[in-house]
This record gives C-alpha cells, sequence and structure tokens, in this order.
C-alpha cells in the first residue's frame, strides 16, 4: 500500500542547512561522497545496516535530481530497479510515488525479459529521496565539496598498499574521519562541459565544478588507473511551442504497474496518467548535422560515449539516410518541458534550434535549456574487487559513473551494494558477495570487476546467463531473504512481507500439483482448452492459453485462496521447465565462485603452464575467483584447468598445516603442484 506523507522540502532544506553548518561529529564510520542516484542508495544502504553515515553533497536541493532522461527502468534496467527494491533500495518506491507514465516493455516477449519502465515527475521524484534520506536514522546530510581523500599507511593484517581514512572538505574545516568512504562522483570527477566549440569545467550545467584533488590523488597517491568516458544530454523543449498533433500518441499502461514489492498501485492513478509522443528525424535533421561537424568539438573528441544512447550527431554519422526514432516525454505533471529522447545534442544553441526544427512536430518548437555534453574520468573497474572496494587501497569503495557505468540504475544497484559492504567493512563484518547466477545486480558487479569497460556500461538482460530464473517478478525471493538474514539491509517490515509471499507461492504450488486428473478429466473442466497431455495443474497452467484465474474458477476450495499470485503463478508454470535445467549449470558456476584465488598470488611467476597473455590479464585484473577468471578475455579453458590444480593444491598444503601434518606429506603436495605444472596447455 502507498501511504507515503512527504514532509515540506523548506523543513528538509532548513534540518541539512543545520547540519552543513556545523558537523557534529568529526568521525563516522561510512562517508559518502556525491548525492545522485548512486550516492543515495549506498548512504541509504549503509545506514540500514548499522553504520554511522556521513553524505556529503555539492548542493542539498539536486539530491536525487534526474539530471538526464525523465524516467526510471526499461529492459535490463527495469530489473535492477526490481532488485534494488527487495534489497529495501529507494528508487523503486521512488519510481512508484513520482510516476507519471507506467509501461511494461518487451511484452510480446516472455515475462523473464519484460521491462518495467515509468516515465517520472523530477519534482516528485526529487522531493520523495530528500524525504526518505531525512528520515533514515544514522544519517548525516552535509553541504560541501570534497577537496581531498585522508590516506595512510594500510594495516599489514589486510590486503592493500594504502588506507583511506577519511575526507578533506574545500571550506578548511577539520578532516572528517571514516573507516570507509565511498565515491560517488558521477560526471563530476575533472568533468567538463561542451557546447559547440565553448568547454567549461562542470559535471552538470548549473553546478560547479568538482575538485580536481580527488582525481590527482586516485591517480598519483594511490596509483589506480584512470579514463575518460564521454555522455550527453538532449535540448529542453517548450511543450506549448509542440505540434503533438503531428506526432503519434503512445498510452500508458492501464492499471500501472508498480515497481516495489510493497506497493500494490501507484501514486498516479491510471486516469491521471500522461502520454508519450513518439516523431522521427528527417534527412533535414542529417544536414543540420553534417553542416555543423566543424563547430561541435564534443564530437571529435577520442572519449568514448554510450553506445545504446548516442547523441543525434553519433547516430547520423553511424547510420546515415536512416529515420530515427525520438521520443517526446512529459517532464512532470505541472511542468512545461519536454524531454526529447534520442536527440542528445553539443552543437551550438542557434544551430540545436535549426534542427529540431527540421522535425515536423517541433517546426515552430522552442528551446528551454539547450543540450550539451560532458566528459569525465571514470576508474578503470577491474581494480575493484566484487564488494566495489579499491583492491589496493582498504576503505576506499566505488560507485555509479565513477566506475564506468552509464544510467541511474546501474548507479542506483552498485551505490546499494558498495553501501553494504562499507559499512559492514566499518563495523570489522566481513564482506558479502551477489552472484551473476542469482541477481542482475551480480551480471552488473561481475562484468565490470572482471571484464572492465570500453565504453559507458549499460545493463541488458542479454547480459544474464540465466534471465529466465532472474527475472522482475520473483527478485523478492531471490533477494530479500538473503538481504535480511544475510546482509543486514533489509527491514523488518519487508521480510515478512517476503516470507508470507514465499510461503504462499509454495502452498498454491503444492495445491496446483495436487490437482492430478486424466486428460478426458481435464478437458471436461476446461471444455475450452485443448490439452494434449497434463498430469497436473502445474501442468495444465503451462498452456498459454490458461490462466491462473480459469483454474482457480474450475478449482475454487483448493486456489482460490490464492488469487493475489495469479500473475505470479503464471510465470512460474511457463519457466519452470527451463528453470529445472539450468539448476545443474548454476551449481556448477556457484561451485567456482566459491573457489577464491589469493590476491597477493604472483601470477608472473606461478610455477604452472600459462602463456605470457594469461599471466600478464591475471596479474592487472587480478580476478577474486575462479569463477571470475573464466571470464576473463584471453584466458583459455586450459589455462583455468592449471589454475584449479594449483589452487587446490594450496588448498590441501593449507589444511594439512593446520593439522599439523609430518613435513613428508608436504613435500609430496608440492611433488603434486609441479606434476599440475608440467600440463599442457
Amino acid at each position: 500500500m502507498l501511504t507515503k506523507k512527504l514532509p515540506p522540502l523548506r523543513s528538509f532544506l532548513v534540518q541539512v542547512s543545520r547540519h552543513a553548518s556545523h558537523i557534529a561529529r568529526q568521525q563516522y564510520d561510512v562517508i559518502v561522497v556525491g548525492g545522485g542516484h548512486a550516492g543515495t542508495e549506498a548512504a541509504a544502504a549503509a545506514a540500514r545496516v548499522g553504520a554511522e553515515t556521513l553524505l556529503v553533497t555539492q548542493k542539498i536541493h539536486t539530491i536525487g535530481a534526474l539530471s538526464c532522461n525523465p524516467s526510471l527502468g526499461g529492459v535490463g534496467k527495469g530489473q535492477l530497479v526490481k532488485e534494488v527494491d527487495a534489497l529495501d533500495g529507494l528508487c523503486g518506491r521512488a519510481g512508484d510515488w513520482a510516476g507519471i507514465h507506467f509501461s511494461i516493455l518487451n511484452r510480446r516477449k516472455g515475462p523473464a525479459v519484460w521491462g518495467p519502465r515509468a516515465q517520472l515527475d523530477r519534482e516528485r521524484y526529487r522531493k520523495f529521496i530528500q524525504s526518505e534520506l531525512l528520515s533514515t536514522p544514522r544519517l548525516t546530510v552535509v553541504e560541501g565539496s570534497v577537496e581531498d581523500l585522508l590516506v595512510t599507511e594500510p594495516n599489514p593484517e589486510e590486503p592493500g598498499h594504502h588506507k583511506v581514512t577519511g575526507i578533506r572538505l574545500e571550506n578548511g574545516s577539520d578532516p572528517i574521519s571514516a573507516s570507509s568512504v565511498i565515491l560517488t562522483t558521477g560526471t563530476f570527477l575533472t568533468g567538463s562541459l561542451f557546447m559547440g566549440q565553448t568547454m567549461s569545467p562542470g559535471g552538470r550545467i548549473g553546478d560547479a565544478p568538482s575538485s580536481a584533488g580527488l582525481s590527482r590523488t586516485m591517480r598519483e597517491r594511490l596509483g589506480l588507473r584512470i579514463g575518460r568516458l564521454r555522455t550527453g544530454t538532449p535540448p529542453r523543449i517548450v511543450k506549448d511551442s509542440v505540434d503533438l498533433a503531428q506526432a503519434h500518441l503512445h498510452l500508458p499502461d492501464s492499471p500501472p504497474t508498480p515497481f516495489s514489492f510493497l506497493n500494490t498501485h501507484t501514486r498516479c492513478k491510471p486516469e491521471e496518467q500522461l502520454p508519450c509522443y513518439l516523431t522521427y528525424t528527417t534527412p533535414g535533421v542529417e544536414r543540420v548535422v553534417q553542416e555543423s561537424l566543424h563547430l561541435n568539438c564534443h564530437i571529435q573528441q577520442d572519449a568514448k560515449g554510450p553506445r545504446y544512447c548516442p547523441s543525434i550527431e553519433s547516430r547520423v554519422l553511424r547510420f546515415p539516410g536512416r529515420k530515427h526514432q525520438v521520443w517526446l516525454e512529459p517532464e512532470g505533471v505541472t511542468s512545461d518541458l519536454l524531454y526529447p529522447q534520442g536527440l542528445s545534442m553539443t552543437m551550438p544553441p542557434d544551430i540545436q534550434l535549426r534542427l529540431i526544427r527540421e522535425i515536423p512536430a517541433m517546426h515552430r518548437a522552442e528551446i528551454h535549456t539547450p543540450g550539451y555534453g560532458v566528459q569525465y574520468d571514470f576508474v578503470c573497474p577491474t581494480q575493484l574487487s566484487p564488494a566495489l572496494q579499491v583492491k589496493s587501497t582498504q576503505g576506499l569503495f566505488l560507485a555509479g559513473q565513477i566506475n564506468g557505468t552509464t544510467g541511474y540504475e546501474e548507479a542506483a544497484a552498485q551505490g546499494l551494494w558498495a553501501g553494504v559492504n562499507a559499512a559492514r567493512w566499518a563495523l570489522s563484518m566481513p564482506a558479502v558477495t551477489l552472484s551473476r547466477t542469482e541477481s542482475y545486480i551480480g551480471v552488473l558487479i561481475d562484468d565490470l570487476v572482471s571484464r572492465g569497460v570500453t565504453e559507458p556500461y549499460r545493463m541488458f538482460t542479454s547480459r544474464a546467463e540465466f534471465r529466465t530464473s532472474l527475472r522482475p517478478d520473483n527478485a523478492d525471493l531471490r533477494l530479500t531473504l538473503k538481504g535480511f538474514e544475510e546482509v543486514g539491509c533489509v527491514s523488518s517490515l519487508r521480510y515478512q512481507e517476503a516470507v508470507r509471499v514465499r510461503d504462499s507461492l509454495h502452498e498454491a504450488l503444492a495445491a496446483l500439483q495436487s490437482l492430478v486428473l486424466s486428460s478426458p478429466n481435464w478437458k471436461k473442466k476446461l471444455p475450452d482448452i485443448h490439452i494434449c497431455e497434463a498430469k497436473n495443474g502445474m501442468d495444465v497452467l503451462q498452456y498459454s492459453d490458461v490462466s491462473f484465474e480459469m483454474l482457480a474458477s474450475a478449482f475454487p476450495e483448493c486456489l482460490s485462496p490464492y488469487m493475489e499470485f495469479s500473475q505470479r503463478l503464471k510465470i512460474e508454470a511457463v519457466y519452470k521447465r527451463h528453470c529445472d535445467l539450468q539448476r545443474k549449470e548454476i551449481a556448477r558456476i556457484q561451485k567456482e565462485e566459491n573457489m577464491s584465488l589469493p590476491q597477493d598470488m604472483d601470477y608472473i611467476s606461478l610455477p604452472v603452464s600459462l602463456s605470457n597473455e594469461a599471466r600478464e590479464i591475471l596479474d592487472r585484473v587480478r580476478p577474486s575467483t575462479l569463477g571470475a577468471a573464466t571470464r576473463l578475455q584471453g584466458i583459455t579453458p586450459a589455462a583455468i584447468v592449471h589454475l584449479l590444480h594449483y589452487v587446490r593444491c594450496i588448498g590441501q598444503k593449507e589444511r594439512q598445516r593446520h593439522r599439523s601434518q609430518p613435513d613428508q606429506k608436504e613435500e609430496r603436495k608440492e611433488d603434486l603442484c609441479a606434476s599440475s605444472a608440467s600440463l599442457p596447455q
């Protein structure tokens, strides 16, 4: 049930400003730098785990701001939102509160790849996030700019060459100490804004640039590999200047489907939702792009841009002569602006106006705010552990675009997991990981830390090997129980609801399987359905034209108590065979994931048969598990076999050492290592 009541925004700013002018303490468990999607999820998650947390952001009123598109979710991205919600994160509930146009993308395909999505009211979303942070226990918010990290010698009992112990603000105040620091700097890390031939420092128009000290410290003091990426945003269009009659109307789903497992409905009623509109580029758009390339320095830069959300300049240059979609999306219930999805551009403002007026629906359009491009530093994510901690630096965690990703949802997922592990590090608890076999968050993090990025990373369902098991509908069953019992980031209220749902689904599935009839008797019960072969109710429910409601009508005493789960039960039946087949493969991968590789292993001189290329890759990436090593480009199956033998050998020697076995057995194990090293590659 959606019953959130927001305090006035002015009340929020007054309370936070009091913290900004006088920090009550100079020591925290966790400090989060940045108030975007990664930072807000990180701060809230760290506080939920039990850490005294400080969130430092440049501007209080931009906390939770939607810097680019006013939407949440989509194919692959919607799965991340559902998983963040299952772990008690913020963005799913915020989306339900602020959504003004809800739809399920990919509905023509199977439910495993459906993409929950919503257009958002910018103001509602921002206010919800700010209200949530204000009411989170153990969380303090400060307005300020971080000048640098506090770095000391590492704890010799832990891996790493450095240790981060806090931050220093630009205002000259005393340093603030912490056991863990999470950097969620977004596009602000040595960010540069581009419009036409002009360039200025910054990460978002209207905001001050971040200190160069952070990037310099990470590059020079911590020795991290830093890269450069770029992105952009389209101009905002005055709604009344657009001829929407010349665009194709797209209505939302009715009723809307909430993101959050705690909500049965959204704040926006079905009849209150706003439509979107679809139009297309014309040859005139391509002509304007070609004629203005010499005035556009951003498009000429070497930094990689997002492949799956490219600028209109990149689209025209890559696919000349084509029509490109342009979605005209509302920015809010009371907003007079439209967001032209697909028209990200960085040319001079006067040429931007020429370009958009080449589209019939916008032939008289006016620009409220011109589009612009951003270039920013990112840290090569192969230098991170699966806990999103920098391997070489104790207590330093990274999340969001600083890791080379793009998108609110990817940032929120990383932020939550970095917040969890930063809090556990500060509280002397072991790190926790998510496998790619159990979540899209696990796929995201494993892709980043194992493979790295050469362009901004975006989540797709195709990146998940087991997407029939990792569906949007079952994220609560996959993650909420673990989040409460093992991780510590889920409230008891959400946990109790997940247990109720789990138990009810188990009972309903058992009831379906107990309905055993012969084929003739099934035909009598469901005369309109052509049933060839079925043993029980679960088999029957797998038929595409059979719904749970039909079975409940035929067997009311047995099935009617479970009507609230009708769609979930139908999906469970459809994917039962697929999931059963995948269990063996999942078990194999989980076994590999559980086999750790020592972080101090000297791959260059390792006494096994490995090519020089494989040694260099392993030494550079330093995968944390054998499973992560299997997914490295350039690592052959033979190399994995040799690593497996060597790791098993080390494990046997460690066990023998603990048992105080005679030295002769140690020598025999060394002989075993030598024989493993001689295996052909």
